[in-house]
């Protein structure tokens, strides 16, 4: 960019050009949402008086390495720090896998079954950010919400969430892989997870700001992609109450190997495959029987 008087809304209009000359998937959307970081305002105020506004040089330095590192490809929710998810503002940071839009469905479902238990007990496994079992907690201001992860930096990043959106008093936040860090006799109403399940070799071929931005071990499920999916629905077994529901997010091509493993396991009963909002197989079902 040339040195001249800019305003927000022309330093706008002409970077999302550029990203869109570069190839970026939503040139207009990351323009808007990293100036409005490096203007510290909010992307609708862009339109309003801001947009002719003058950009300080401090704002065009910001937004020039903003847009430096999304030209390489960092996530813009890396960049900025947040990223909203069933209508709550999360912290993110490289720590944790990006909260997507298709992990709502295991909140939806679970929220749907949960509310006809006076005091539910779920239990989110890979807990990341804190998004399910935040979402969860706001949903169900009765539940008892624990997230287990075994990073100790995603159940930072977990912690504060869940402080942010003042749930921390009802989500405990433990570290250890699967269901490790409970007591023994310890049982819940609903186990949900959104487990690492991309086969190892495929790890390679996806976008540059998954592959070299979000970490691994939120990804990789091994080298068939069930790696940790199958050690999860057979600890469940022991750790639902009779009737109680296992939710899990699944990789769209994976619908019927996934559903085989679960069927093949005498203690669940399936319930029908829930789709994403584009209509691709996304969370399974399976109720303990009684």
């Amino acid at each position: 960019m040339a040195e001249q008087s800019w305003t927000l809304g022309a330093l706008l209009d002409w970077t999302a050009k550029h990203l869109a000359q570069k190839n970026v998937e939503f040139p207009r959307l990351d323009a808007e949402v990293l100036l409005a970081h490096a203007a510290g305002c909010k992307r609708i105020d862009l339109y309003g008086m801001r947009f002719s506004e003058a950009a300080t040089p401090d704002v065009r330095q910001k937004y020039r390495e903003l847009i430096g590192k999304r030209l390489e490809g960092c996530p813009v929710a890396y960049l900025v720090g947040k990223k909203e998810f069933f209508g709550l503002e999360f912290d993110v940071n490289p720590a944790v896998l990006i909260p997507r839009p298709d992990s709502e469905h295991v909140v939806m479902e679970c929220t749907v079954l949960a509310k006809t238990l006076p005091a539910p007990r779920i239990v989110d496994i890979g807990a990341g950010s804190g998004n399910l079992a935040v979402a969860l907690g706001k949903q169900l201001p009765a539940a008892q919400v624990t997230a287990i992860d075994k990073s100790a930096a995603a159940l930072a990043v977990a912690r504060q969430n869940a402080a942010k959106h003042g749930v921390a008093e009802r989500i405990r936040c433990l570290e250890g892989d699967l269901f490790g860090p409970l007591g023994s006799n310890e049982q819940f109403d609903f186990v949900v997870s959104n487990p690492p399940y991309i086969p190892h070799a495929d790890i390679e071929k996806l976008p540059i700001g998954v592959k070299n931005y979000e970490p691994h071990s939120a990804l990789d499920g091994g080298s068939n992609g069930f790696a940790v999916f199958e050690r999860l629905i057979d600890a469940a077994r022991a750790r639902l109450v009779p009737g109680g529901w296992l939710i899990v997010e699944i990789g769209a091509p994976q619908e019927e190997p996934a559903r085989q493993r679960l069927g093949a396991l005498a203690e669940y009963e399936l319930a029908p495959t829930v789709r994403d909002f584009s209509g691709h197989p996304r969370v399974l079902k399976a109720r303990r029987r009684s």
